[in-house]
């Protein structure tokens, strides 16, 4: 099944390439497009992400790792701390653009600095991601693959659009291109340096913190660019698949 990882591996990063270059807006609306991604999306937490998290905790309760023998519900602390970085970062890039609004301009320095923690961040989630590709190829069927493939080029397409949004050529030129190269790196590094059951499933509940934290703050439309149809056609369609498998 390694075939399998780099193959997603692959078009993730053709994702993060070209996937916001293509015309998709002027054949479905933007509105409908965000509301059908947001869906999926949040059919995949409800259905793969949550029940996962309970496996992990499981894992890292018979693991040997000494710190965690002190602490309890393991995972959802690691996802918290996931969550928060993200919403930190979040946080950081609207109190810039709220400054660019009334000063005008801010510095550039400033807005440089921001951009970089945030592709940075961004990078480490896509790292991730790309490790976990082949953790998930080696146990799970090549329709669970394909599923999981979907859901993460749905979500990486949306933060791209807000990455791009906040950052405009400065994203097109240099941080997409770090984001193509972290989710490569992430799946040869899953190649070459495979982990224990208990590691994945720290590595997992960090990464499942972000998730749930992308998809209510970017993927769930406001009620000015909505689409109640599509979003609730997303997540019935892609949690009846995930409940086939």
């Amino acid at each position: 099944m390694v075939a399998v990882g780099l193959t997603m591996a692959i078009g993730l990063a053709l994702v993060h390439s070209f996937a916001t270059q293509l015309p998709i807006f002027s054949i479905i609306p933007r509105f409908r497009w965000i509301s059908f991604a947001g869906g999926v999306s949040l059919g995949y937490v409800f259905i793969e992400v949550l029940p996962e998290l309970s496996h992990a905790q499981e894992e890292l309760l018979h693991s040997e790792i000494p710190l965690l023998h002190y602490l309890e519900n393991h995972v959802y602390i690691l996802a918290l701390m996931g969550l928060l970085l993200f919403y930190g970062l979040d946080l950081l890039a609207l109190r810039w653009q709220s400054a660019k609004q009334k000063e005008g301009q801010i510095q550039g320095g400033g807005r440089t600095s921001i951009f970089w923690l945030h592709i940075i961040t961004f990078a480490l989630l896509n790292a991730i991601v790309g490790y976990l590709l082949q953790d998930t190829s080696k146990h799970h069927g090549l329709l669970a693959c394909f599923l999981f493939f979907v859901a993460v080029a749905l979500h990486l397409f949306i933060i791209d659009e807000n990455l791009r949004e906040h950052y405009q050529a400065l994203y097109d030129k240099q941080g997409r291109w770090v984001l193509v190269a972290a989710v490569i790196l992430g799946a040869i590094a899953g190649q070459v340096a495979l982990f224990d059951e208990a590691a994945v499933s720290i590595v997992w509940s960090f990464l499942a913190g972000s998730i749930i934290l992308n998809v209510l703050n970017r993927e769930l439309p406001d009620e000015k660019e909505n689409c109640f149809f599509s979003f609730l056609g997303g997540a019935t369609a892609f949690t009846v698949l995930l409940l086939l498998i």
